[in-house]
């Protein structure tokens, strides 16, 4: 499974107006203030000699604060700076990440001239209460007018939820899951919420007025959403926050893992799994799986193992090439390579 690459450049709370619920941008991006454009042209520079030919899939990714609602100049001179790195023997193209009321004609005008190809929405959730429990400022409806646009304009489209969130429930994330669905995006990211130091969260948090999902909880829906949106052709390119130390110190609570996404792919393996076993006798397990997938498989710390072996059974993975991403296959012939 190839996972997507790209150079990211976290500008930090740049054009935010609202400070959300969950948000410390600072923290998470482990940056205090956003790169000047002569920062920005020689990390491109530095990537691009690393990466050689591989740079031809790879993007420049501006994250961390609504890139399209910063001041009009300083947008103009960051996007100036990476775009001269784009193109033949260089990155594929530029990406952004910005609120869903943040994208008017002109500002996407702008972003076709500097060579941007993708733009993210900051959606978090598609239900109104939810959207202002946590100070969000934008509607869900904001979210279908923007990802309209972004299509009409000729972007790819990509969207950003978060999981957990005060006023959350199951109900309301696969709704949310579901209705961005709807709006055909090429990419997704999902986010369980997670409570960091100086957030309104960590202060609900330590009032007791809010709860977030548990590990086990956020890896259930997540997965859930995963295969949902792999078998309509969304590319999930993220699960979880990205792995820090720090990060993984400070956090206060909720479902902070930094093998998130690796243990939402065991889930799914494992269920698909349980699925073909049925009413199965206990015994030996035999189990074909892609290579790549083997350790998805037996899952982190062998967790999944470990779960059959309570019902009865004991696994063994057969390397098979041949076997779809995250698709186990039972085998009833004996083979030698097992794991």
């Amino acid at each position: 499974m190839k996972k997507h690459a790209n150079l990211a450049i976290f500008v930090p709370h740049l054009g935010c107006q609202n400070r959300c619920s969950f948000c410390d941008q600072k923290r998470i991006s482990g940056k205090a203030q956003a790169p000047a454009p002569e920062e920005v042209a020689s990390l491109c520079e530095k990537t691009l000699a690393k990466l050689g030919e591989r740079a031809k899939n790879a993007e420049i990714a501006f994250f961390g604060g609504s890139f399209t609602a910063i001041d009009e100049n300083q947008m103009v001179s960051l996007l100036k700076a990476a775009a001269g790195f784009v193109g033949e023997s260089g990155f594929s193209g530029i990406r952004v990440s910005t609120r869903p009321d943040a994208v008017g004609p002109r500002k996407l005008e702008l972003l076709g001239a500097y060579g941007v190809t993708a733009v993210e929405l900051g959606v978090q959730s598609m239900d109104d209460r939810v959207l202002e429990i946590n100070r969000r400022g934008h509607t869900a409806e904001d979210v279908r007018d923007a990802a309209g646009r972004i299509r009409e304009y000729g972007f790819s489209l990509g969207v950003q939820m978060m999981l957990g969130l005060p006023g959350d429930t199951a109900e309301t994330m696969m709704r949310t899951a579901e209705e961005l669905a709807l709006l055909s995006p090429d990419t997704g990211r999902i986010y369980p919420a997670v409570v960091l130091p100086g957030t309104m969260l960590a202060e609900w948090f330590e009032k007791g007025v809010y709860q977030p999902l548990s590990l086990d909880e956020a890896v259930c829906h997540t997965s859930r959403i995963m295969v949902n949106w792999t078998e309509r052709k969304i590319k999930i390119i993220r699960a979880g926050l990205h792995a820090d130390p720090a990060l993984e110190r400070e956090a206060l609570a909720g479902p902070y893992h930094p093998a998130f996404r690796e243990l939402c792919d065991a889930k799914i393996m494992l269920d698909r799994l349980l699925q073909q076993i049925g009413s199965a006798p206990a015994g030996e397990l035999r189990v074909r799986t892609r290579p790549e997938d083997l350790s998805r498989m037996l899952g982190h710390r062998r967790e999944n193992a470990k779960t059959l072996m309570e019902m009865g059974y004991r696994l063994k993975v057969i390397p098979d090439a041949r076997m779809e991403p995250l698709f186990p296959g039972l085998s009833e012939t004996e083979e030698d390579s097992c794991v």
